[in-house]
This record gives C-alpha cells, structure tokens and sequence, in this order.
C-alpha cells in the first residue's frame, strides 16, 4: 500500500508551510503575469473549505467545478478536498444538458463556475438539478442577476463568518484528521465517443500511487514553472497540476489556450503537458517556413536536425558522442536549434505528451531540437499514466516502459490489460458497467492492442474498439492512418472512413492558412474557401502529398480517395469530444452526401478530377 505522505492534501499543506512568499502560482490580470504565494493559495483554499463546511456538505459529499483554467479552479479543489469533499470536474465547453446530466448523475450540491457562460447555463439547468443548492461564481465580472441561490466568490467565503467560528473550526480540524487513502477524490466523467459520458472514480491511493511513481520516475523540483493549458477537467492536466503542487513547483494558469504561444515567451516555463496536436502544429509550422527558405537555410536546417538527432540517438543508447560530433553539434545548437528551442520559451527541460500517441518522425524532430518530450500512455480509468518514455533510454516507436507499481500484460485480441494501484475504483452508480471493464483477474481492459519488446517496451498497435472492417475483410486502425497523413502542415484535421467500405477514404479539413499562402504563391483566384478546394491545382498538390505521406501503410490502409471539407470538426457541433476526440458516428451521419461521393454503387472510387 502507498505511504500516506503521498496523500496530496496534507502535501500541500505542507508546501504552504515551507513555501511561505514563494510564488504556487501565476496568473495573468490586466495583461501582466502575477504571482499568488504559498501562503495567499493556502489562506484562499482553507476558506473554501470553512465556507463549505458553512453550507453544510458532509464527508464525500460532492462539489462541481465547471470553468476554464485559473487559480480559483485549483483553490476550489484543493479547498473542497481538505475538507474531504469530492470535486467533480466539468469541461467549460459543455453544453447546459451535457453539464446538467453530470451534476445530476454525480449528486453536486455546489457548483462553481468561471465565467459568464457557464454561469448562465448553470442557472438555465439549476431547477432541473435536484440536489443542487448553491452556484459559486469566481470571477468578479460574472453578472448574477436576480436569483437566491448564486453567491460571487467573496460572499460565499464570507459566509461562513456567520456560523460558530470555534465549530467550524474544529470541524476542520477533524476532517483534516481523518484524511485517508480511501477517501474519494473525484469523479471524472469520460467524455466519451458515443452515448452518455461515465463518471470515473478515482481515489487518494489512486493518486497517491501516481505521485510516487512520478517522484520517482520524473525530476521535478520547486524551482520549475509549469504552464497549466490543457483543461484542467480532464485527468492529464489535473493529475500533472497535483504533481507540480506535491513537489512544491509554480503552476502557471493560461485561460484562453489560443494565447499559448505568447505565453510560452512570456513565463518561459521549464515544463509542461501537451496533446500530440500541439507538437504537430509546431512541426507543421516549423518544416512550412523551412519550406519556403532559401537553399542555404535549408541545408542548414538539415544538417543542424541531423546533428541534434544524432546526438539524441547516443543518450538514447547510452553511449559517448564523439569529439567532432559533440563540436558539431555545439556549432549547430547555437546556429539553429536553441533558435527553435525559444518558440517554446527556451527553459523547456521536460514535456509530457499524452491523450494520444504522438507520431515517431514528431518525437525524434523534438528530441533532436534538444527538448525532452516525454511520451505517456494512460487513461482517466488509470489516473492518467501507465507507461511512459523512461531517462535517457527509451525507443521513440514505443510509448514507453510501464509506471512504478503498474502490472501491464497483452490479453486476448493482443489487449492491453492494467492492475495495480493507480485504476480506477469503479464508475459512478454503474456496477455493471465496472464489472465488464475489468477480467477475471481483476486487470482493466484498455480497449487498446498493443505488444511488449524484449525490453519491456510497450507499443500500442490499434484501438479495439475503433477497428474498421472493410467490405473485404480486412482490418484497419483509423487512427494510425489519422496521425500518418495528419502530420502534413497542409492539413488540419481527418476522418477515416472504411468500416463496410471496399476501401479506405477520409474526410480532410485542410490548414487553410498554409493553403491560403500556397495558393498566393501559385497565383491561385478564388472568392471563398469552397472554390479553392475545388481547384485542380490544389487538389492534385493535396493527392500527391496524401499519397507521399502513406507510402509505409499497407496497401489496403491506404487512403484511395478524400473530401475536402471547408469548416473544421467542433465540439459545438458535437462532432468532437472535449478532448478533441472525433465522435465518428457524428461525423458518418453529419456528412453521408460526402461520404457517399466517394464511392459509386459499387463501391469505387470516382476518378479523380482531370487536370
């Protein structure tokens, strides 16, 4: 059983202590970063918990949190845990039903939000939600209207000023007491690719298990500065941010993530978690505007790659580089990469990468820039990470050795199977359910097929659940097909489709930024984004370059014929999951003309457009 000195609330309570005027963490007001100490997080989250102690919740009863990232998110969790509440994550771009069916499954009595839109859905679904008695709201710019059941952020941490102050207090004092392992956390809900979302619970063994194996596995200490940009409602970034508070290290909070690359230049961070689709846009962007160089800074872009890559490759393999070799690369860092390494801040000395697996061509790129790019693999079943790539050796085909306390075996179907301290306790209200996710052994069924080498690396090689079958029988995994043509700085996003189909196709949404410059540079006219799809320049320039890009798929993966679509998957159109997953069933029914143009009665392809 993992030591309870791994039980993040009296952690961080600790830190508070030791941390004193020593920045937890940053936020931007008025456009200027600024630091909130160890002390001032301390005294907000211990008036949190007093004032739910207030309005009455007993041990396990559960809160909501439905705001984008900012102090105030992790001030409410931590506040709520202390006071052995569970908090119950919302993603801000839900919808009013979609966070009305959460509150309503996971029994949330309080409810804080973070800005005016989820304030004002909050209301619309209040009377429908039962349990509910308060909305919180935590900024101060949140209009409240006329209604009995809203408090601003300060009113509702003032309210507990009208109780026994000596009660609550020892109250406190005793829920702080009786901490334990066995204590929920949280409950996650899945998003989920189809039907309704499941609530996953998650405990403080489950965590602290976590905590552990990344002391032990990562080197994070209190002088790092994390940027906190991924949602802190999905298991990544909440797991990480308990991370970087457990090791006493600043979080840095960024609202609106279309402002990641100013604030990357801005708080320079030392580490950071990301999405594979954040190294593919740097990749894109990056190998675009080598694209458009001269000769010369083109050949030393490559060599200064090839350098860097070769230097990878010695860590890697654990061996010595030689002297001319250490020099080159010397000249080529000065020259080229520490120039790329500042698109990112230039302090980077780590960067977890999970959600999906990152293509092998993206993760040598990052490495040979100099940037440790950690690749991970896991899921909210498991609190976050299962394996991931290990210091300094690893295989960037892999996604990694398997986690301290993590029991991984290969199943049936060549399934990934999970036991150990870090899974789940089960999903909320859904015995079944929990009953059919797990074997007889009491292994977590990942849905995933993967393999181990003879070095216990793992490596996943399709998603169960997600194989199509073609017409003819065989067997296709959409999302190696998605990552292999996705990686393309011309195109944005794609959708595989051959399930019952004789051959593969997909629907692409390109860069239209790339494209739009591309087209310039051909002298393209056009008078919207739909006529310049349809120009045989550009779509034979987006065939040759589909058709480049899968030269290493089987020929039955191969994509044989695509639509180009002129608007972008969204979560707004629920076409997408809040963690960016496509929803295929959506995407089938929403686009069927489409799909069906790529195929005849017979299941062919239409030739192709005649130059």
């Amino acid at each position: 059983m993992t030591s309870s000195e791994f039980h993040i609330v009296k952690k961080v309570r600790q830190q508070v202590v030791d941390g004193g005027d020593r920045a937890a963490l940053k936020h931007k007001v008025n456009g200027a970063w600024c630091d909130i100490s160890w002390s001032q997080f301390g005294q907000q989250m211990d008036a949190v918990s007093m004032a739910l102690l207030a309005q009455g919740l007993s041990v396990q009863d559960k809160v909501g949190i439905y705001s984008n990232n900012m102090p105030k998110w992790t001030m409410a969790d931590i506040g709520a845990l202390q006071a052995r509440v569970v908090t119950v994550p919302i993603y801000p771009t839900n919808t009013a039903e979609q966070s009305a069916y959460v509150i309503q499954n996971a029994d949330v009595k309080v409810l804080f939000v973070g800005e005016q839109d989820q304030y004002d859905a909050s209301v619309d679904i209040f009377e429908q939600c039962e349990q509910l008695e308060l909305i919180v709201a935590m900024c101060d710019s949140i209009k409240l209207g006329d209604n009995s059941f809203s408090l601003s952020w300060d009113d509702f941490l003032k309210a507990s000023e009208k109780n026994d102050a000596d009660a609550l207090s020892n109250e406190f004092e005793q829920r702080l007491a009786d901490a334990n392992l066995d204590d929920l956390v949280t409950l996650i809900y899945t998003s989920g690719t189809t039907g309704q979302p499941k609530g996953v619970m998650l405990d403080y063994a489950n965590f602290a298990s976590q905590l552990e194996g990344h002391v032990e596995r990562l080197n994070l200490t209190k002088n790092d500065v994390s940027l906190c940009f991924l949602p802190l409602s999905h298991v990544f970034e909440r797991a990480w941010t308990m991370f970087v508070l457990y090791t006493g290290a600043t979080n840095a909070y960024l609202v609106d993530t279309m402002q990641v690359k100013d604030a990357l230049g801005e708080v320079k961070p030392t580490v950071m978690c990301a999405v594979p689709r954040f190294y593919e846009k740097i990749f894109s962007a990056i190998h675009e505007k080598v694209s458009r160089a001269s000769f010369v800074k083109k050949a030393m872009f490559t060599w200064a790659v090839n350098m860097g890559a070769r230097i990878a490759l010695c860590k890697q393999e654990q061996r010595e580089p030689s002297y001319l070799l250490k020099r080159s690369h010397a000249l080529a860092d000065k020259l080229v990469l520490k120039k790329l390494r500042a698109l990112l801040g230039g302090n980077i000395t780590m960067m977890p990468c999970g959600g999906a697996k990152l293509d092998e061509t993206i993760g040598r790129f990052f490495h040979a820039l100099g940037l440790n790019v950690k690749l991970g693999y896991g899921m909210t079943e498991t609190t976050a990470t299962v394996s991931c790539w290990d210091e300094p050796a690893f295989n960037p085909d892999s996604i990694g050795t398997s986690m301290p306390g993590a029991q991984v075996k290969i199943g049936e179907n060549n399934e990934i199977l999970v036991r150990g301290p870090m899974v789940m306790r089960g999903y909320y209200k859904l015995p079944e359910e929990t009953a059919k996710t797990f074997d007889e052994h009491g292994f977590l069924k990942t849905g995933d097929a993967g393999h181990f080498d003879d070095n216990g690396n793992l490596f996943i090689t399709d998603r169960i659940k997600e194989l199509m079958k073609t017409s003819g029988g065989k067997y296709i995994a959409p999302q190696v097909v998605e990552g292999t043509i996705g990686k393309d700085h011309f195109i944005e996003q794609i959708a595989v489709i051959a399930d019952t189909r004789k051959f593969v196709s997909a629907l692409i949404v390109p860069s239209f930024e790339a494209l739009e410059e591309h087209a310039k540079e051909l002298n393209i006219k056009y008078h919207d984004k739909v006529e310049l799809l349809k120009h045989s320049q550009i779509v034979e320039m987006l065939e040759d370059r589909v058709a480049e890009l899968q030269q290493n798929l089987a020929k039955f993966e191969q994509v044989k014929k695509f639509k180009l679509l002129p608007k972008a998957f969204s979560m707004e159109k629920g076409e997408l999951t809040p963690t960016q997953k496509l929803r295929r069933k959506v995407i089938n029914d929403r686009y069927q003309d489409e799909i069906d143009e790529m195929y005849d009665e017979t299941g062919k392809s239409k030739p192709k457009p005649k130059k």
